[in-house]
């Protein structure tokens, strides 16, 4: 009897760490990513974020939550209203200083586990003709030549207007400069632009908008194009006050924009609260990281998804258990 209980309990030795590795793989997790409209690109990074963790943690999911975008999605982590949320480089800095809409600095709440995408750039897209008229060459000449221009920007409330707003301000041709030389700034989302552009009601639009973007191609179907590049002190001065990063639009991404194009990028990131399981947001962030093909393979606009990019957020902290992954695989 005896030697049987001790081949019983040699058996269970044996057996007991294969059990403890299953329950440790079949950890799962239910979570939410709160992003911005129904269908857009952000419900596709949704769909994205679902198959990543899935591969790591099978039986897992996350699931879209449609918001008003990523200054909403800020108020939404700290209301513990979502798990994830996507919210881009820009909205992150007006948080983490306490700027409008912010009424205080909100950075000790929100962390980071990964940049979406960091190719969203702010294109100055002005009219040739109305550009030839008026001698503009480049971004900066809108303030030299002191031209009655009518310039569409984001709506309000979306950060790629505040964004627009503070590239114009920089070169001196804010809205009061703009009406003081008989022009004007519209407010409208990017379809409209495209419309205005085309009915010749507006001599420019300015918008953070993938390169190569349908609604450009649209307009330029119908009018003539020019691209303006930014001087690399209006770069870095709107970097500074915005967050956004540098960017260049390759030569030739448009047949109607021969050279190279700087200017200034909106990149969205992975967001979560700070108080999240350190344990929780290492096992994400793998897997998002190990996984990210899935991400990038949502929409052709994902193409350029890499872990280095994902791992290159500098506007807020990376959550602890974000930083010890991506301390262990030499990312950071």
């Amino acid at each position: 009897m005896k030697k049987s209980i001790k081949k019983s309990l040699m058996a269970m030795a044996l057996v007991a760490p294969g059990l403890m590795m299953n329950v440790a793989s079949a950890q799962s997790y239910n979570m939410t990513v709160s992003g911005a409209s129904p269908g857009g690109l952000w419900s596709l990074l949704g769909a994205g974020l679902d198959s990543a963790l899935k591969e790591d943690f099978p039986g897992s999911t996350v699931t879209y939550q449609t918001s008003g975008g990523g200054i909403a999605n800020v108020a939404i982590l700290q209301r513990d209203d979502a798990n994830l949320a996507i919210i881009e480089d820009s909205v992150l800095q007006l948080a983490r200083d306490g700027e409008a809409p912010f009424r205080e600095p909100v950075n000790d709440d929100i962390r980071v586990l990964a940049y979406l995408y960091t190719w969203s750039p702010m294109q100055a897209v002005i009219r040739e003709s109305v550009a030839e008229r008026y001698g503009i060459k480049n971004f900066e000449d809108i303030s030299e030549v002191e031209e009655p221009l009518t310039i569409a920007i984001n709506r309000r409330g979306n950060i790629a207007s505040n964004v627009a707003e503070v590239m114009l301000e920089t070169i001196g041709a804010g809205p009061d400069e703009l009406k003081s030389w008989g022009g004007d700034i519209i407010y409208a989302a990017s379809g409209e632009q495209t419309s205005l552009i085309q009915d010749r009601r507006i001599d420019m639009f300015l918008n953070s908008l993938f390169v190569g973007q349908a609604s450009i191609m649209q307009a330029a179907s119908s009018v003539d194009l020019k691209l303006l590049s930014l001087a690399d002190e209006t770069i870095n001065t709107v970097a500074e006050r915005t967050g956004t990063n540098p960017f260049v639009i390759p030569g030739g991404a448009y047949e109607w924009a021969p050279g190279d194009t700087p200017t200034v990028t909106v990149s969205a990131a992975l967001a979560v609260r700070s108080d999240m399981d350190e344990d929780m947001a290492y096992d994400l962030t793998k897997a998002f990281y190990e996984n990210y093909e899935k991400i990038a393979g949502v929409h052709s606009a994902m193409r350029a998804l890499t872990p280095e990019i994902m791992a290159s957020v500098e506007v807020v902290p990376y959550h602890d258990g974000a930083a010890r992954y991506l301390s262990e695989v030499g990312l950071r």
